[in-house]
């Protein structure tokens, strides 16, 4: 499945985003989940901020899929950003990261976590895929690409 209309929301999905570094992203990030999460940002972006100190979610390609777990959060949320610069993400190719899939799941979401995590990663994996979300002119062109599962569908 390739829609992602199950994690993210359109306001979620955030373009030509200007942060100098990934803590500041993250904060940003921590923000537009907040809403949606009915959340603290600052505790989205402490969850973000204490994963990445395990090991950097920068997975290469320019690419990185921060996530953790929230205690009292209903379900997944997502937030999609494309940055205006990229950023030093510490990724495992040492490429600068310019497109983010961050993740906030339930304390016990286990499987569903781990699930959505290989979605994401895969779907960010197909090179002419990555190509249109970089050329996408706006959030709505993006948020089209990510959820084009549920437009094919409902057509």
């Amino acid at each position: 499945m390739n829609d992602f209309s199950d994690l993210l929301r359109h306001d979620t999905v955030l373009a030509g985003v200007s942060a100098a570094n990934k803590k500041l992203l993250f904060q940003t990030i921590a923000s537009a989940a907040a809403r949606v999460a009915e959340q603290d940002a600052k505790t989205l972006a402490d969850v973000l901020i204490e994963r990445e100190k395990l090991g950097s979610t920068g997975f290469g390609g320019g690419i990185a899929i921060p996530h953790g777990k929230v205690p009292g959060l209903k379900q997944i949320v997502g937030v999609f950003v494309r940055l205006a610069q990229p950023v030093d993400f510490q990724a495992v190719d040492d490429m600068p990261v310019d497109l983010v899939f961050a993740m906030f799941s339930p304390a016990d979401a286990g499987s569903a976590h781990l699930k959505a995590l290989a979605r994401v990663s895969r779907r960010l994996r197909d090179k002419g895929f990555v190509t249109k979300l970089r050329g996408a002119g706006s959030p709505d062109a993006i948020w089209a690409l990510l959820t084009q599962d549920e437009a094919r569908d409902a057509a």
